[in-house]
């Protein structure tokens, strides 16, 4: 689909087909299930190149999760037929993150320094563990784990691709 090369953001993921009316239930990949609520239209794929758009005809959030009903999906054939796709939403329809909150896909990638200006790596990828998050950080092909905390993480800056730590001894050990 020609988007003209604009940025979509990934929210969640069909995983399978409710009743026979064509709705489908989708697992959230944001803490914010509400905002499903708010849809009018969505992009879905397996992959952001290749999408195509469906218009959001209603939302339901309810404790067990997010059902959604497209306009273009009639029965349950239909909503089987997009189970295994992701959700996305362009930048107009992006939340914005919390304060002192950072999107995962803006943290991975950020180069790591500590308090003497040293790079101790670059961002691989985070955890969402139930304590809190974890950064897994790459240096020189080994990894290092690194509590999302603020004894740790002293700064990020997605400006500047950025983010500044204190590391204590033992912290970088594999």
């Amino acid at each position: 689909m020609n988007r003209q090369h604009q940025t979509l953001y990934a929210i969640g993921k069909v995983s399978k087909a409710f009743g026979v009316r064509g709705e489908v239930v989708v697992r959230p990949m944001t803490e914010s299930s509400a905002r499903f609520k708010k849809l009018k239209d969505a992009y879905l794929g397996r992959e952001e190149r290749d999408v195509h758009k469906l218009n959001v005809e209603y939302a339901r959030v309810d404790p067990k999760g997010v059902r959604l009903k497209f306009a273009e999906t009639q029965n349950r054939t239909e909503a089987e037929s997009l189970v295994g796709s992701l959700i996305f939403v362009d930048e107009q329809h992006r939340v914005k993150p919390k304060k002192g909150s950072h999107f995962i896909h803006d943290v991975v990638g950020l180069s790591v320094v500590d308090e003497k200006g040293n790079t101790v790596g670059t961002v691989k990828d985070v955890l969402r563990l139930p304590a809190q998050d974890v950064y897994v950080i790459d240096k020189n092909g080994r990894e290092w784990m690194l509590p999302a905390v603020k004894e740790f993480v002293t700064s990020i800056d997605v400006a500047t691709k950025t983010m500044r730590v204190r590391v204590i001894e033992g912290l970088m050990e594999p």
